[in-house]
């Protein structure tokens, strides 16, 4: 999980317990330890949000990287487990669900899911190799409104527009 905030760069560590901060430029400053893994990260603006692959999402102080607050991840009542990359696109947390072909879209307040992307397809067989894995990518272009997917070990990263059904 990678975000900026301000003027600083976030960068989570999958298993080592620590996220690197950089300036814009990249240049490092500093290193701060958490609390289990980190699978995805991003800000409302103010605040950090991160997930370990539960059904967790942590609040977390940009300056301290202590937890703050904890939204669990519900569609009907039942926790979503699995909660991996993260997005913050217009007031709402867009994440992948692991081992998934779906993108859900998470209510920031109480965790509710509004809804959810079906991606399967996305990628098409021919361009799949051994070693292409799951959907895990995603980027919003708060300028333009665009919304970037990818994957890891994917050779393609698509824009995309949402269609209601």
């Amino acid at each position: 999980g990678i975000t900026v905030l301000g003027d600083k760069v976030y960068q989570l560590t999958w298993t080592n317990n620590k996220v690197h901060v950089y300036d814009l430029q990249g240049k490092h400053l500093k290193d701060m330890r958490y609390v289990g893994e980190g699978w995805g990260l991003t800000s409302d603006g103010e605040s950090l949000y991160m997930s370990n692959g539960t059904t967790d999402i942590y609040k977390v102080n940009p300056e301290t990287f202590k937890r703050e607050g904890k939204i669990t991840v519900t569609l009907r009542g039942e926790a979503v487990n699995f909660i991996n990359e993260l997005e913050w696109i217009d007031g709402k947390i867009w994440a992948n669900v692991y081992t998934s072909d779906e993108i859900v879209i998470i209510n920031p307040k109480d965790g509710k899911l509004e809804g959810v992307i079906d991606c399967r397809g996305l990628l098409p067989k021919q361009l799949r190799t051994p070693d292409t894995d799951v959907l895990n990518g995603i980027a919003y272009n708060d300028k333009d409104g665009k919304i970037y997917l990818t994957g890891k070990n994917w050779p393609k990263m698509y824009k995309i527009e949402l269609v209601k059904r």
